[in-house]
């Protein structure tokens, strides 16, 4: 699949619910919703630069290569270590307290992450 694209935020289902379960603090909480995050995804076969531009200038990058333990950053802000997949053809990692999945669908960015039963849907256009 491939994800190489700029990418704005379109809607997302259940972001506050998502939000408070992960225990983002509340002035990210504030920030983030209905945020018109761009979403910029270059591909190189198996390696992923992976770059999400909020309002504001705030900007975080994790850099990843499928199968590789690569350094990377929660939406919080903090740093862990994850070996990202690729599970029928959806980009899977797994974040600290949350399964995050990415996949091309319909031309669009789906991004759905899942914390102790609730589900984060956020879908993006493609832009570039």
């Amino acid at each position: 699949m491939a994800f190489t694209g700029k990418y704005e935020f379109e809607g997302d289902e259940n972001y506050d619910e998502f939000v408070v379960k992960i225990g983002l603090p509340s002035d990210k909480v504030d920030m983030g919703r209905n945020c018109k995050i761009v979403t910029e995804v270059i591909q190189n076969g198996n390696d992923f630069t992976w770059t999400q531009h909020f309002p504001g200038g705030r900007t975080t990058t994790n850099t990843f290569t499928i199968g590789k333990e690569a350094d990377m950053e929660t939406m919080g802000g903090k740093s862990f270590k994850a070996t990202v997949k690729i599970e029928d053809g959806k980009i899977v990692a797994e974040f600290p307290n949350y399964r995050h999945t990415a996949e091309i669908s319909g031309g669009k960015l789906v991004e759905t992450s899942v914390a102790s039963g609730v589900v984060y849907k956020r879908t993006s256009k493609k832009i570039a």
